[in-house]
């Protein structure tokens, strides 16, 4: 297992070989590995960079993110503008009907509601805004639609987890429980964890996944 110092050294070495980032606005503190980002940046996109960039570092087990978004002046924009900037992204989204999305801007604060088909859909619609002047939080409320699952999900999710290259689909465990499928088991690392959790979303049916599998070298 990774010692928290070295895994916090790996952090904020991460992160100074980004140029998007300052490393030095950005403070990192590991606890039995799982990391916490504070801070202060000026846009959007720094703060779910830093978040990345931190999660696949080796030994990470968990993110704390508590990076605070302050705009420069000449970036910070009305919320009505801001609001006709994420709509007319969202129309021109050729995976989305922005007609079944609401938006809500309250000091830069994006919160979309509404209801899709499929994960991708949900997760594309606030990636898509990470870049819209002014945007200084997102909120994602959208949901899926209640499609009845296939009688074979369980052996889907499965095939689906066995088809994955760096997975080792054997030391999961899969529960379905109607449209919620929890996972247990390990990975060797969270981004194993946030891939094999990405992998289920692609099921039919699957509203809600419990996602408890534990980094393999956790137990070392």
């Amino acid at each position: 297992m990774k010692k928290d110092l070295e895994i916090q050294k790996h952090v904020m070495d991460e992160l100074s070989w980004i140029p998007l980032l300052n490393s030095n606005e950005i403070g990192v503190a590991v606890k039995n590995g799982i990391v916490t980002l504070s801070g202060i940046v000026d846009s959007y996109p720094k703060k779910i960079k830093a978040e990345r960039v931190a999660q696949r570092v080796a030994g990470v087990r968990g993110i704390a993110e508590n990076i605070e978004v302050r705009l420069k002046d000449t970036d910070k924009k009305d919320d009505s503008e801001i609001a006709q900037a994420v709509l007319y992204e969202l129309e021109w989204h050729c995976n989305l009907d922005p007609q079944k999305i609401k938006v809500l801007v309250e000091d830069g604060n994006v919160t979309l509601e509404g209801i899709v088909n499929w994960d991708f859909q949900r997760k594309s619609a606030a990636k898509t805004l990470w870049n819209v002047k002014g945007v200084t939080g997102i909120t994602n409320n959208i949901k899926l639609t209640d499609t009845p699952p296939p009688s074979n999900l369980q052996e889907k999710i499965n095939s689906a987890l066995d088809r994955h290259a760096k997975i080792d689909a054997k030391r999961i465990k899969v529960k379905v429980e109607g449209h919620k499928v929890t996972l247990s088991g390990f990975v060797s690392s969270f981004s194993d964890k946030l891939d094999a959790e990405k992998a289920i979303w692609s099921s039919p049916g699957v509203t809600a996944i419990e996602n408890q599998l534990e980094c393999a070298e956790d137990m070392i």
